[in-house]
């Protein structure tokens, strides 16, 4: 009987050895870690790619063959990050485009346009996200973490759901954080507005919103051949890591795992056949992951239905939505 699973469980519960490069590098020495099958022809739309885990998570899979859209805010950013995901995987199908994921008439547009262009996409990956220190408003007036972390990304696969739809078999990828462990959905204050700002609190309360749209999104798209996954790459080594929290990116530089590293799983959920037989799980290291850890941070059925509503309401999409059917949830 293989020791992998219980030694990856002891691995993912020490948290400092998961979510650290040792943790990835025991994984792949201890479980048969398979090559990735190709890609080719395949349409992939990767969010926040200028840089980190998205650049990475390009070029990735411009490797794999896949026709890549990378997303992103700075024009200057973006281009160069074309030129390198071009350069370092020799596959020139790799397109820029523009748009500020907290800006929901720049994300109205873009979806619009980028729908009305192609006519696939198997794999979109909501990888953009911010962590502000101050609480700052959108342009919409909205929470800027929860505007660009959860609402844009809402907006943008409710969007392209059709283009997903009519692809599939597709996927929808939803790239979250360990942190969300500490916190519980707080549907009464998705905007923080309740008590003194905290950015990393903001962040991972926004890091299981995510997760819970992503079960949501399951539930709705269950039997259409469009699957939604979340996941979270562990302690990763980039820009927004060291600008955002850089007491603990100087404490855990020498722990940290590179973007690619980082960025392993999302591969393997926008190509490997396992995660095309389930739909609403939680991976880490491409293994499945509860979504709790904690008895108190478990959310109710009704504050998930408010969740999806307000992100509804504030989106503008659809018109008259109604909240998901509720269902069983994974622990």
């Amino acid at each position: 009987m293989s020791l992998y699973p219980v030694i990856d469980t002891i691995l993912d519960r020490s948290v400092l050895g998961g979510y650290t490069e040792l943790g990835y590098q025991a994984r792949t020495h201890l479980s048969s870690w398979s090559e990735l099958p190709p890609m080719d022809g395949k349409v992939v739309l990767v969010t926040g790619a200028s840089s980190g885990i998205g650049l990475a998570a390009a070029e990735g899979f411009a490797r794999l063959g896949a026709e890549v859209h990378m997303l992103a805010r700075d024009e200057q950013r973006g281009a160069r990050a074309r030129s390198q995901v071009i350069a370092w995987s020799g596959n020139e199908s790799v397109q820029l485009h523009l748009c500020d994921l907290s800006d929901l008439g720049a994300v109205r547009a873009f979806a619009t346009r980028f729908a009305a262009a192609g006519s696939r996409l198997e794999v979109l990956v909501n990888n953009a996200g911010v962590l502000p220190g101050e609480r700052t408003l959108s342009l919409d007036g909205i929470e800027l973490t929860f505007a660009t972390n959860v609402l844009g990304p809402f907006l943008l696969t409710n969007m392209l759901s059709g283009l997903l739809l009519q692809s599939a078999p597709a996927r929808i990828l939803n790239v979250s954080s360990g942190g969300m462990y500490t916190q519980r959905l707080h549907a009464d204050d998705l905007q923080s507005q309740g008590s003194d700002f905290d950015g990393s609190r903001a962040y991972a309360r926004s890091k299981r919103a995510q997760v819970v749209l992503t079960e949501l999104w399951a539930e709705r798209l269950a039997g259409s051949g469009v699957v939604a996954h979340a996941m979270h790459p562990g302690w990763v080594d980039t820009p927004g890591l060291a600008s955002s929290l850089p007491g603990f990116h100087r404490i855990t530089t020498r722990l940290l795992r590179s973007p690619a590293h980082g960025a392993d799983t999302i591969l393997w959920l926008g190509t490997a056949p396992e995660p095309a037989q389930s739909s609403g799980d939680f991976w880490q290291d491409r293994r499945r992951r509860p979504t709790h850890r904690v008895p108190w941070t478990r959310e109710s059925e009704e504050e998930r239905s408010r969740l999806w509503s307000e992100c509804v309401r504030l989106s503008g999409w659809p018109e008259t939505g109604a909240a998901p059917p509720s269902s069983e949830r994974k622990s």
